[in-house]
């Protein structure tokens, strides 16, 4: 049996067992939040999306970058290990002996060393963000209504971090069930939750507070941690968990502070917004409502197609460092030309329909014309999006971190560019083209990187 095939049935299953959770998750999502537009209003939606970009951050500091770390070492220590099992003789000693330098642990003692440095950066981070979310709220997000949602928010960060590891291990394993479903999980019980307050509050004749909202962040993460203990398989660690530990942080450190460094350009993106639309001269209400309805209308319906991206890309990154542990440059490239491929006929596709519908979608699904047009202007960025996604994660796969963020940073580079020269002339719509040029500039990068035959 040719490595192909040993990987074949393995990427399309659990593609396709990401796609029809992560699409389900979505469908929840989707109408989870014409919900909550309806029920809280434009502007306070404007204010619960303010409050994203610092979760983000706080992900990309504790998970984010371990649960990569993770998925990579533990798909070498399955590979590397397979190959010192079978080989036999001189070569299988050399072979084994090789593999015992380069990665002393099982795949289980690289999750009990992820679980310990995500789990003490998230204890940092939840006592910080809750001591501080009112400086958090009036100095960075200039919105002091953020505070009491960022010190519930405090409290998804642990739960957070524990998820991010259980995921990384079962995807390095190419186990997608427990992860697939964990995430439909999450979504159901954030949903039932809100709901469920939603209903008190109604009896009670009162309105739903943000912070009830953000209360079901914490409800669906700490669901998801649940389910993903009970599928656990079993048995011990086996190597150095100090030698783990060492491993993840090596690669987890440069990777961790490439996010954070783009989340935190991410968030001053976030966080300019709404001033710059005050440029323009809308006033303070009329700007939290507009970068409402962009970031909690228009934005999710044009990232629903993205389900199937992210689950090729989640699925790639391990498979890809397989493939490079076994020096297969042929598999890497026949990845890439059919990950072009398919990304680019999805994105034409969802172009054409939000051409299309766009503007029926914002009037009927979420009773706002304004967010038809920019669903209609969105669309034309999804052929870029979704194929960056996952070439982002073939480079990640390969190892190259570096380029991934260079790459991110120059993308971001763009946006901020059209928030502060675009917003002012042109309203959000100078914003929206932006977007679209940071992902043709993402997406042409990434592709010229891995052609490159030094790096393949």
């Amino acid at each position: 049996m040719n490595h192909r095939s040993l990987h074949s049935h393995p990427l399309v299953t659990g593609t396709l067992l990401l796609t029809v959770t992560g699409l389900l998750s979505r469908i929840i999502g989707f109408f989870f939040r014409i919900f909550l537009s309806q029920s809280i209003g434009a502007e306070a939606m404007g204010i619960y999306q303010l409050t994203f970009p610092i979760h983000v951050l706080t992900i990309s500091l504790t998970s984010s970058a371990i649960q990569t770390a993770i998925s990579r070492f533990v798909a070498q220590a399955a590979i590397s290990g397979g190959q010192a099992s079978v080989s036999g003789g001189q070569a299988g000693r050399q072979a084994g002996t090789l593999a015992g330098r380069r990665i002393s642990c099982n795949g289980r003692c690289y999750l009990a060393g992820g679980l310990f440095l995500s789990l003490s950066l998230s204890v940092f981070c939840t006592v910080f963000l809750y001591r501080y979310s009112d400086w958090i709220a009036i100095r960075f997000l200039e919105e002091a209504r953020c505070a009491p949602l960022l010190r519930v928010l405090a409290f998804t960060v642990p739960f957070g971090a524990i998820h991010g590891c259980f995921n990384g291990y079962f995807y390095g394993l190419k186990k997608t069930f427990a992860p697939a479903f964990s995430q439909l999980v999450e979504q159901v019980a954030r949903v039932a939750s809100v709901w469920l307050f939603f209903e008190i509050s109604m009896e009670k004749h009162q309105a739903i507070s943000l912070s009830l909202v953000s209360w079901g962040i914490v409800v669906g993460e700490a669901a998801a941690i649940f389910f993903c203990v009970s599928f656990l398989p079993r048995g011990r660690a086996q190597g150095s968990r100090f030698a783990a530990i060492r491993q993840i942080f090596q690669m987890s450190l440069p990777l961790s502070a490439n996010r954070m460094l783009v989340n935190i350009l991410q968030s001053l993106e976030a966080v300019m917004i709404p001033g710059q639309l005050r440029q323009f001269g809308y006033s303070a209400s009329e700007s939290l409502s507009v970068y409402g309805i962009l970031t909690g209308m228009a934005l999710p319906m044009v990232l629903f197609p993205s389900v199937l991206t992210n689950s090729v890309s989640v699925l790639l990154l391990p498979a890809v460092a397989e493939a490079q542990e076994k020096r297969d440059r042929q598999y890497i490239l026949d990845a890439v030309r059919k990950a072009c491929f398919y990304c680019i006929l999805l994105g034409l596709g969802c172009t054409f329909i939000f051409l299309i519908l766009g503007n029926w979608m914002g009037r009927t699904l979420f009773g706002n014309t304004l967010a038809g047009t920019f669903i209609v202007t969105l669309g034309w960025i999804c052929p870029f999006l979704y194929l960056s996604t996952t070439l982002h994660s073939i480079l990640n796969g390969l190892g190259k971190t570096t380029s991934t963020f260079l790459l991110n940073v120059l993308g971001l580079g763009v946006r901020i560019g059209f928030v502060l020269y675009g917003i002012p002339v042109a309203g959000i719509k100078g914003y929206l083209w932006g977007i679209l040029i940071s992902q043709g500039i993402m997406a042409g990068g990434a592709l010229g990187l891995i052609l490159r035959k030094d790096v393949v």
